[in-house]
């Protein structure tokens, strides 16, 4: 490919996660990619579909963006509550690879949860550890994944990227801006 050529990406895009054995975990319905950089992509949302690997299907109620790193074994969904503020999820995961016109990623289980009111409450630690068990991770992946979650803990503290308000706010009304239906002009009566 000549360098006068980009990668065709697509601006909606569905996002998959997968469990360690490769099979299909949840699916999102698509979001709109508000900006891509070398290190993430952000897609925006007003609601999504989730369909579950069981074929449960549910609709999330909050506005969000989802923040899907390149080289980071993370991923975040930034939800706006209706009563106000931003509720982090971190989920600690695979590096995100465009494949397939899905943005794809293993989820690890481990998970972070950062409030409005700044508390962190730490998830599914029972299930990451049942889950090292029956997939075989390996001490390398254990290392990797823990790392994640003690650097992502410290981010949290620090309200540093993506756990600035400002930041996501900023990509949400990007999304905002750019899904306003068009609307064309009437000449009736002109």
């Amino acid at each position: 490919m000549s360098d006068t050529k980009k990668k065709f990406i697509p601006r909606w895009i569905c996002v998959q996660a997968y469990k360690h054995d490769e099979s299909l975990h949840r699916q999102w319905s698509p979001g709109l990619i508000v900006e891509e950089t070398p290190d993430f992509w952000a897609v925006a949302s007003r609601s999504s579909l989730i369909t579950e690997a069981d074929g449960r299907r549910w609709l999330t109620k909050e506005n969000a963006v989802f923040i899907l790193f390149k080289k980071e074994w993370l991923n975040v969904i930034c939800m706006f509550k209706e009563e106000g503020g931003i509720c982090y999820y971190a989920n600690m995961a695979s590096p995100t690879i465009l494949d397939g016109g899905y943005l794809r990623y293993i989820d690890y289980d481990l998970d972070l949860k950062l409030y409005p009111d700044k508390l962190i409450k730490p998830l599914d630690e029972q299930e990451f550890l049942s889950n090292a068990k029956r997939y075989g991770y390996t001490p390398d992946l254990i290392a990797a994944v823990r790392k994640t979650f003690h650097n992502t803990r410290k981010l949290m503290e620090e309200r540093k990227f993506p756990f600035d308000d400002r930041k996501i706010i900023e990509l949400y009304d990007k999304y905002e801006r750019e899904t306003i239906p068009f609307l064309p002009k009437s000449n009736l009566g002109h």
